[in-house]
C-alpha cells in the first residue's frame, strides 16, 4: 500500500505536458519567491504614487458619509493585531489554528472588543454550517456514493485533469450565480475529491480553483453574492436606479471567462503539488458501506433540495443532514467527530473577531478614508476604490467591506458630478473577488482542510487573478457604465442637494471650454 500511495503521489505530481516552451519559462520565473518580492515592492510603490499625485482639490469640500472614530487608538491597535498574525499565517512560525486563536485573545486582552463578542463566532452559523457540511461529505464517501460520481467523472473526462478542472469550475460557477457561494462549495467539494481520488490527482490542484470559481459565478446575478444586494440597496436608498437582475453578467461573464482560462493556461501550474485526495478520507475504499448508499444518496439530495428551493436556512438543513448521516448508521459517531476539519473551524471563527473589530473600532473606515478622500479624478477613483477593497476584503466579509467603502465612494461621485454607477459596480465586484487568503471569503476556507493547503499557497495563485480582476473592472466597467452619460444610455437622476452640484460642475466645463 505504501508503494503504491507513493507512486500515485509521482504520478500526480508530473506536469502534464513535457514541453518546456518559452511560456512555460516564463510561469517558471513566476513561482519565484524573488519574483512576489519585486511584484509587492512594486505594487506598494504604484499605489503611493497614484494616491500621491492625485488630485486633491476635492478633499477639503468633500464630506463624508461613514463615521471615523472619535477616538481612533483602538482602531490602530486592531491594525497592528492584523498586522502581525499577517505575518505570522504567511510564515507560519506557529500553527494556523493557533495564530487564529490568539487573534481573538489578543483583542480581548487590549479590550478592542469584549471577549463575549469574541469568542461568540464559534457558535455562528457559518462555523456550524461547515462542521456540518465535513459530516456530510464524510458520509457520501464512507457509503461509496462519491465514489461512483468520481468514477463517472474520470469516464467522461478520459483522466484529463483540464477537462476535470474545467468542468469542475464551470459547475460550481454556474450554480454560484444563482445560490449561496458556500453552499454550493460545500456540496460540491466531497465530489471533487472522489474525481481526484479517482483520477489519481492531487486535491490541491482541484479544489482552490473550484473555491475561486464560486465567488466569480456570484458576481454573474444579483443575489449571487452578498455585496450585490448591498450595492442596489444602497443606490435605492440615494434615489438612484438599481442595477437589473442580470446587469451584474456584463462584467460578471468576462471575470468568470477569465478566471477559467487564468486556470486552464497559467493557474494550474502554481497551484501546490500536495498529496493525493485519497488520504483525506478515514476508511481505506474497501471499507465502505455500500448498502448504505441510497440513504446517503437521499439525505444528500434532501439537503440540496432545501437549499436550493430556500425551504430550510443553510445551517439548520445541513446539520439536519449531517444528524440523518449518524441517525441512519451511514456512518458513526466516531466518524462525525474525526471528519470535521478543526483547522479550518479554528481559523474562521478565530478570524471573524478580527473582522468585527475592524468594524467596530473604526480600523476599516480610518483606512478607506485615509486614501478614497484624496482621490476625485474619475477613473483614478475608481482604480483606488477597487484596489482597496479588493485588499480589505481578503481580511473582511465581503459584505462587511462592500458597506463600509460604498457610502465612502458614492458622495464623492455624485459630488464631482460623475454617475456613481462605475464605482459601485467596481466596489461590488472587487468585494466578491477574493483570493489572497483562506479567511477572504467562507469557500476559500472550506477548501483549506480537503486540499491541505497552506496560508501562502492562496496569495502564490491568487495574487495574479486578483490582479487581473483588478485590471478587468478598472478598465471595463467604465466602458459599460461611463462615467458620464452619453444620448441613448441610461441617465442617472441625482437626488436632492447633489443636483445643483452637477448643474454647477457643468457650467464650468462650458466656461472653460468657452474660454479656450
Amino acid at each position: 500500500m505504501i508503494l503504491k500511495r507513493n507512486s500515485a503521489r509521482e504520478m500526480s505530481a508530473r506536469p502534464c505536458s513535457r514541453d518546456r516552451s518559452f511560456l512555460a519559462h516564463v510561469f517558471g520565473i513566476c513561482r519565484n519567491p524573488t519574483f512576489y518580492h519585486l511584484f509587492l515592492v512594486i505594487a506598494v510603490a504604484a499605489a503611493v504614487l497614484l494616491v500621491a499625485g492625485a488630485d486633491t482639490s476635492f478633499c477639503a469640500d468633500n464630506k463624508m458619509t461613514v463615521k471615523l472614530p472619535e477616538d481612533p487608538t483602538k482602531a490602530y491597535i486592531t491594525l497592528g493585531i492584523l498586522g502581525v498574525s499577517a505575518i505570522l499565517f504567511f510564515t507560519e512560525a506557529i500553527p494556523m489554528p493557533i495564530t487564529a486563536m490568539l487573534v481573538p485573545i489578543a483583542l480581548c486582552m487590549t479590550k478592542v472588543i469584549s471577549s463575549k463578542v469574541a469568542f461568540s463566532f464559534f457558535g455562528d452559523p457559518t462555523v456550524v454550517l461547515f462542521m456540518a457540511m465535513f459530516i456530510l461529505g464524510e458520509g457520501t464517501f464512507v457509503t461509496g456514493f462519491a465514489d461512483k460520481i468520481g468514477e463517472t467523472a474520470m469516464r467522461l473526462s478520459h483522466g484529463n485533469k483540464l477537462k476535470l478542472l474545467f468542468f469542475s469550475m464551470l459547475a460550481v460557477g454556474g450554480l454560484s450565480g444563482v445560490l449561496s457561494n458556500t453552499g454550493t462549495t460545500a456540496v460540491a467539494v466531497p465530489m471533487i475529491l472522489a474525481m481526484c481520488i479517482a483520477s489519481k490527482i492531487p486535491s490541491s490542484q482541484m479544489l482552490m480553483p473550484v473555491a475561486f470559481a464560486s465567488s466569480l459565478g456570484g458576481t454573474l446575478t444579483l443575489v449571487g453574492t452578498p455585496p450585490n444586494g448591498i450595492i442596489n440597496s444602497m443606490l435605492a436608498q440615494n434615489g438612484l436606479e438599481p442595477f437589473g437582475f442580470f446587469e451584474f453578467a456584463l462584467i460578471g461573464i468576462p471575470l468568470f471567462v477569465a478566471g477559467m482560462l487564468y486556470f486552464m493556461l497559467i493557474g494550474y501550474r502554481l497551484l501546490p503539488k500536495a498529496k493525493p485526495g485519497a488520504e483525506f478520507l478515514s476508511q481505506p475504499k474497501e471499507a465502505r458501506r455500500t448498502n448504505k448508499m441510497w440513504l446517503s444518496i437521499l439525505i444528500f439530495a434532501f439537503v440540496v433540495v432545501m437549499m436550493v428551493t430556500k425551504l430550510m436556512p443553510l445551517t439548520p438543513a445541513a446539520m439536519l443532514g449531517a444528524c440523518l448521516m449518524v441517525m441512519t448508521r451511514c456512518m458513526t459517531m466516531r466518524e462525525a467527530f474525526r471528519s470535521v476539519d478543526w483547522t479550518t473551524i479554528f481559523l474562521f471563527a478565530g478570524m471573524l473577531s478580527m473582522s468585527a473589530a475592524m468594524s467596530s473600532s473604526g480600523a476599516a473606515a480610518i483606512v478607506a478614508h485615509a486614501v478614497v478622500s484624496h482621490v476625485s479624478d474619475p477613473w483614478m477613483l475608481m482604480l483606488v476604490c477597487c484596489a482597496l477593497t479588493a485588499v480589505v476584503t481578503n481580511f473582511m466579509s465581503n459584505t462587511a467591506t462592500a458597506a463600509l467603502m460604498a457610502p465612502l465612494a458614492m458622495p464623492i461621485a455624485l459630488a464631482t458630478g460623475i454617475s456613481p454607477l462605475p464605482i459601485v459596480m467596481g466596489i461590488a465586484i472587487s468585494a466578491s473577488a477574493c483570493f489572497l487568503t483562506p479567511i477572504a471569503t467562507p469557500p476559500n476556507t472550506i477548501v483549506l482542510g480537503p486540499g491541505r493547503y497552506k496560508f501562502s499557497d492562496y496569495a502564490k495563485c491568487g495574487w495574479p487573478l486578483q490582479l487581473i480582476a483588478l485590471l478587468i473592472s478598472w478598465l471595463v466597467i467604465p466602458m459599460i457604465w461611463p462615467f458620464r452619460s452619453r444620448d441613448g444610455e441610461r441617465s442617472v437622476a441625482l437626488p436632492g442637494r447633489f443636483t445643483a452640484l452637477k448643474i454647477l460642475n457643468s457650467e464650468k466645463e462650458k466656461g472653460g471650454a468657452h474660454a479656450r
